[in-house]
Order: C-alpha cells, then sequence, then structure tokens
C-alpha cells in the first residue's frame, strides 16, 4: 500500500537517510553538557489515536503500553511501557447517512480503517442534542482517548478535514485538483463541529481537551478526491477565517481556557511561511504552533524556532513524525536534530502502531487487523521517553546527536544520544560546568541500551558504567542507541 506519508518521508528525508548511512557522530568524542544553556521545560511525548486506535481502542494492554511505564505483558513477553502523555484525538470527517438526497463521497483508494466518524452528520440542525448529532460514533478511538486520559495524558484535538457535507465536493478525501475544499459558508461550522466536540468530552467523557487544532498539514496539495485517507487543503486565508471562529466558538461554550494550536503543517520551511502570512490578529488567536517533522534533516528548524518562540513567544510542538524505518535509527536522528536545533517542548509520533512494518512502533495485519511484531523502533523511542519526562529542562550539548535533560528536584541527569555510524565509538559527556556530580553509590551510573541492528540490546539497562571525576566515557555500539543516567548532579 502506497502512503502520502510514506512518499513524503521519501523524498524529505533524503537527507537525513544519507546522513545516517554516513554517520553523523563515528569518532570517538567528548560532549560537553552545559546547564547554562535551556530550552524551556519538557511538556511530553504523545501520538495521534486516529486509525490505529479506530482498530484496537479497547485494548487496555495497548493503553497501559503506550501510556504508562509500568511493565506490560505483551505477546509472551514483558514490555516497557513507553510512557506517552499526549493523545492527539482525531476528529472524523465521515458519515455514511443522506441529508437531503446528498450522501458522502468516498475515495476509491481509502481503506475502512483509515475512515473516521464523526459526529455532526446532518448540516440542518446545528444542536448537539439533536438527532443530526451522532455521538455513539467513533466508539474505538473514543475509548482510547478515555483511557489515555485516564493514565495521566494530555489531550488534544485535531481534524484531518471537516465533516463530508462541509467540503466542496462531499469528499473528505480531498479536493478533485488538491484544492480548497472546504467551502466558504462552513467555516464556522468546521469551528462549530471541533468545539461542540471539545465541550461533549468535558460533559461527557470526563476528557478536558488542553488544544484544540483546526487542520491538519492544509497547506499541502496532495489532499485529493482519490487520495488514501481524509485530507483538506486549506490555504492561508482560509485557515485565518476559521481560528477566527473558532476561538469565538470555543468562548461561548465557556471553553475559553481551551487552547488553540495550529497549523500542523507538513515541515518545517511550510510551517514558517503559513506562521509569517498571518496577521497579528490571527497569530494572537493561536497559543501553540504545531509542526510535522517530513523534511527528516532538512528545513531551518532553527530560524522556525525563532520566529514562533523567540519573536512570537508561543510554545512549539513538533505534533507528528513518521518514518518507515523500523530499526528506529532515522527516527533516533531526526529526533536529536529536533533538540538540537527545533527545541520543541513536545515531539509525538504519527502512529504508534500501523500495518506498515517501518512505520510502527507494533505492526498490525491491515487484512485482519490482527496486532504483531514489536519492532525495534519500539525500544529506541523507550530510549527517550521513559527517561527525559515532563518537568524536566532540556539542556544545550553543542552536538545533534545527544540531548541532555535535568530533573532539578531529583537532581538527575538524563543524556541520550545516537551512534549512527557503521563503527562502535565511545563518547565522554563533560559534566565540568555542574556545580556537584556524584553519581549513585560508587559514582555508578546506569544505562539502557538498544543496537538497531539487530541481535543486540533492546532497551537493555547495564551498570557497568562510573564517573570519572565530573565526567563519564560510554561505549556505543555501531548504529546504536543508548540513554545514561547521572544522578547527584546541581546545576
Amino acid at each position: 500500500m502506497i502512503r502520502r506519508r510514506s512518499l513524503l518521508a521519501a523524498a524529505g528525508g533524503t537527507v537525513l537517510g544519507g546522513a545516517l548511512a554516513a554517520g553523523t557522530a563515528h569518532a570517538d568524542a567528548t560532549i560537553a553538557v552545559d546547564p547554562s544553556t535551556t530550552y524551556g521545560t519538557w511538556q511530553g511525548w504523545g501520538t495521534s489515536l486516529a486509525w490505529w486506535a479506530n482498530v484496537f481502542g479497547a485494548r487496555d494492554d495497548f493503553a497501559d503500553l503506550f501510556f504508562t511505564t509500568g511493565s506490560v505483558p505483551y505477546d509472551g513477553r514483558t514490555l516497557p511501557g513507553l510512557g506517552l502523555n499526549i493523545a492527539r484525538y482525531n476528529l472524523g470527517a465521515c458519515s455514511w447517512n443522506s441529508v437531503n438526497g446528498a450522501s458522502m463521497v468516498k475515495s476509491p483508494n481509502i481503506p475502512g480503517f483509515k475512515q473516521i466518524e464523526g459526529f455532526w452528520q446532518d448540516w440542518t440542525d446545528e444542536d448537539p442534542a439533536s438527532p443530526a448529532w451522532k455521538w455513539s460514533a467513533d466508539a474505538d478511538q473514543r475509548a482510547m482517548l478515555v483511557k489515555a486520559t485516564q493514565r495521566g495524558a494530555v489531550p488534544e484535538l485535531f481534524a484531518n478535514s471537516p465533516m463530508w457535507w462541509m467540503c466542496a465536493n462531499h469528499n473528505p478525501s480531498g479536493a478533485a485538483d488538491g484544492g480548497n475544499n472546504l467551502q466558504s459558508w462552513n467555516h464556522r461550522r468546521h469551528a462549530s463541529h471541533l468545539a461542540a466536540v471539545a465541550l461533549r468530552a468535558r460533559t461527557h467523557w470526563g476528557v478536558d481537551f488542553a488544544t484544540v487544532d483546526p487542520f491538519n498539514e492544509p497547506s499541502s496539495s496532495w489532499w485529493t478526491a482519490t487520495g488514501t485517507q481524509e485530507g483538506c487543503h486549506m490555504d492561508a486565508a482560509v485557515q485565518a477565517s476559521v481560528l477566527s471562529y473558532l476561538r469565538g466558538e470555543l468562548d461561548r461554550r465557556d471553553l475559553t481556557g481551551v487552547r488553540i494550536s495550529a497549523s500542523d503543517e507538513t515541515g518545517y520551511d511550510l510551517a514558517r511561511t503559513t506562521w509569517n502570512s498571518f496577521g497579528a490578529s490571527t497569530k494572537a488567536l493561536v497559543d501553540q504552533v504545531n509542526v510535522h517533522g517530513y523534511q527528516g534533516a532538512g528545513g531551518r528548524r532553527d530560524l522556525l524556532h525563532t520566529d514562533v518562540v523567540t519573536t512570537s513567544r508561543k510554545v512549539l510542538w513538533n505534533s507528528e513524525t513518521g518514518d518507515g524505518d523500523g530499526t528506529g535509527l532515522t527516527m533516533a536522528g531526526n529526533l536529536l536534530y529536533d533538540f538540537r536545533w527545533l527545541h520543541p517542548t513536545a515531539w509525538c509520533y504519527w502512529q504508534v502502531m500501523d500495518p506498515s512494518a517501518g512505520w510502527a512502533m507494533i505492526a498490525y495485519d491491515p487484512g485482519t487487523l490482527q496486532p504483531g511484531a514489536i519492532q525495534t523502533k519500539y525500544y529506541v523511542m523507550a530510549q527517550f521517553s521513559r527517561h527525559i519526562r515532563p518537568g524536566m529542562t532540556i539542556l544545550g550539548t553543542g552536538v545533534s546527536h545527544a540531548v541532555a535533560a535535568l530533573d532539578r528536584a531529583a537532581r538527575r541527569l538524563v543524556i541520550v544520544a545516537a551512534n549512527t555510524s557503521a563503527s562502535p565509538q565511545t563518547l565522554t559527556f563533560d559534566l565540568s560546568r555542574f556545580s556537584s556530580v556524584t553519581g549513585g553509590p560508587g559514582g555508578l551510573v546506569p544505562r539502557w541500551n538498544t543496537v538497531t541492528t539487530g541481535g543486540g540490546d533492546l532497551y537493555t539497562a547495564r551498570s557497568d558504567i562510573r564517573l570519572s571525576g565530573r565526567s563519564v566515557s560510554v561505549p556505543f555500539a555501531a548504529k546504536s542507541v543508548q540513554t545514561v543516567q547521572v544522578d547527584g548532579v546541581v546545576a
């Protein structure tokens, strides 16, 4: 199955793929962790629910695997829970009813599990208490949303497309030519649908959405009537109109504390173009800028950070990233590039479960919809998400293959680094800029290791490294990702 995101990653991730093949960090090196250079307080890790939760939303074991840090039985083994704490709920655009003789036009290429049922199914009545609204829709994704929030996840609401009847051609996969497909008279109604769902979630589901994003890669032109998923092109002027309506629709439902995020553009450069096209009044409506990471190692992450965080004082998230490398090494490289240049305060993977083994952390069969193999990418994610936790301060390392995070209260420093080359190396972490570093008993520095080439460690705990003064040297196997925990650290 050819998917839009697969093709995009192949095109946009070429630079990263080449960097990984050549090795971005191949010789023994010393990395100085600088506590005086900070990049904000970490908010967390997440995933979009969407398709995988539409299939597996009733499963408690998957809720535990993805949204706790417990030890969870799965497929005859025990896995470390990833500890994701952000759940992105996809408001659907599909329904199978008819209204005044009109009904949804389905792309011939969209599989059933990617069709998410929306709630407002009859445009003739905007009252959410009326029969025009089907609140029993999307039961499985809603179930996983509730499970995730019960396990402590912060929820975000987003839409891949407005409801089919809001679209000019009644096709929630896009316009024939990939152009604007949201009818002008439905700008407010799209906002109303989102706001009504946010209110319903609060009053009936026990879910308080922290943010609402009305778009998904809206400036991209690949959302067409023959697409493989829900999607809708909306240019910057349409986006500005919807954002204005969204604030009003939230406020009139007394959801004044629900913040707006936008625009979930596909890559860093396009996100910057869209953001800078907005006027001051539109920017004022947006509390959080979401961007997708499908440019791989390409794109000017640094300029987007400057425009959004430094200049506009907004929160910046990488709200969606994915790739077809099941080893997780590409994901680790892209993530570390983000920590070095983008400096987001949260990072979300697109689909933790996917029919494509390369894209998945846990794969499933698209025909039988049965869950299957655990990918090495799952363990690579654990290297980051189980150790860099919400509330920690991200510190500067000056390199694109290592990130450091400090838990000031616990006096714990976490470093995650990758050796992307085909040769082993030793990385020495210089901690001399901290006022105090003691380590664990006897200077012990615990570490966890994943070798992405197979046959080696998979998030394997090691207790064989100790401090040498205020530094620690760690051996890295070829193409491995490792987490180092240094206790007794005071900035």
